[in-house]
């Protein structure tokens, strides 16, 4: 009756390029497929079936058998607010590290919820050190919490996490991993290394459209939360936990197709071996990504040895802006992302996240190296 509809919004909205984004990104078929599913109540007894499995498959991704596993109907930056509101006191003290612009988000949500951020910058490129973190906790002992962006999506670069999360500990603080652009492509350990708060987000790594995203919560941030005033409704995280384990649900709708799509991608990486396969497929992307771009004679951001496996950040030739890179390339059919923050100009970036074959990359790299050749001649 109204295909004609469908049609004029299929023409603004349709995949006119292969997307290598930061995100969202290319959802994977069997997410697409499983979404289309017609609605029903999120009280009803066929959605908690798929909320506690959901929530079980999670949990062992993350390896957080002893952490509290919860899904909001938000982006990452809900949670990452939520962690500041529900765990720091009023006035409180967190040391944000920052490698990136979304470390600065950090430290600006810290201080937009009335806390106090503390930042520790390093050159955009590099990955926190451990010794410089640890003189800064040495300095600022009455920190209550540090906050460390595990991936940073601006720049590219991988922190030594498990490292990291041992010194925050040996100093007794809470540990806040901003996981958004890692959750699904990096390896987690929760338990292992002692993590207070992750949070990621559907449409990266995993492969899912946004509207969703996921935390894992230790008790010792509950027990913070009971006391904490003021920390809100919608972000309430002893409220989240409760109708999770009372309701097998969340206190307003969840984003009921994501949470379907996502039970899908938990399922497809059991299938294909587990975990660790799922994260070695992320790897070889990202080194075939890597390696082609240096191939090209282009530079990477990210000191070596932190290099992201889910997004990487090129510098663009000299005389050559990244957005000239970027358009160029969208003319060609192919969506990268554009660069971020204070060195926007001078690069841009590629995804690998989500739905992408290797003839995809191949590709990808044959249409970049034209690109950078058409670029430089002019």
């Amino acid at each position: 009756m109204y295909e004609d509809i469908v049609k004029e919004v299929y023409n603004i909205v349709y995949p006119r390029r292969k997307l290598f984004t930061a995100g969202p990104v290319a959802c994977f078929p069997e997410v697409l497929e499983i979404m289309k599913v017609q609605m029903f109540s999120h009280r009803a007894e066929e959605y908690k079936i798929i909320h506690r499995d959901t929530i079980k498959r999670l949990k062992s991704f993350l390896e957080a058998e002893k952490g509290i596993v919860l899904l909001f109907p938000s982006s990452g930056s809900g949670i990452m607010e939520a962690s500041i509101r529900n765990a720091v006191s009023p006035g409180g003290k967190v040391l944000v590290t920052i490698i990136g612009a979304f470390g600065e988000r950090y430290a600006e949500v810290v201080r937009e919820n009335g806390r106090k951020a503390i930042e520790l910058s390093f050159e955009l490129g590099k990955a926190v050190d451990p010794d410089v973190l640890d003189k800064a906790l040495r300095e600022n002992p009455d920190v209550e919490a540090v906050a460390i962006t595990y991936n940073e999506t601006s720049t590219g670069v991988i922190n030594p996490l498990p490292e990291l999360a041992k010194i925050v500990k040996d100093h007794g603080k809470l540990l806040f991993v901003d996981a958004v652009s890692a959750m699904g492509g990096a390896d987690i350990k929760f338990d292992e290394w002692d993590i207070d708060v992750v949070f990621g987000s559907s449409q990266k790594a995993f492969g899912v459209p946004p509207g969703l995203a996921i935390g894992a919560f230790s008790e010792r941030v509950f027990e913070l939360a009971e006391k904490t005033p003021e920390k809100g409704w919608y972000f309430n995280l002893p409220l989240y936990r409760k109708f999770n384990e009372e309701k097998d649900g969340t206190p307003s709708t969840p984003p009921m197709p994501q949470i379907f799509g996502l039970n899908v991608v938990l399922r497809m990486i059991e299938r294909m071996g587990g975990k660790e396969k799922w994260l070695n497929m992320y790897q070889e992307r990202a080194k075939m990504v890597r390696d082609g771009v240096r191939d090209i004679g282009l530079k990477l951001l990210a000191e070596p040895g932190h290099e992201s496996p889910t997004i990487t950040a090129v510098f663009a030739p000299e005389g050559v802006k990244g957005l000239d890179v970027y358009n160029a390339m969208r003319d060609r059919g192919f969506e990268l992302a554009k660069g971020y923050g204070k060195i926007k100009e001078k690069t841009f970036r590629i995804g690998h996240m989500g739905y992408i074959t290797r003839e995809d990359i191949k590709e990808m790299l044959e249409n970049l190296r034209e690109v950078i050749k058409e670029l430089t001649k002019k």
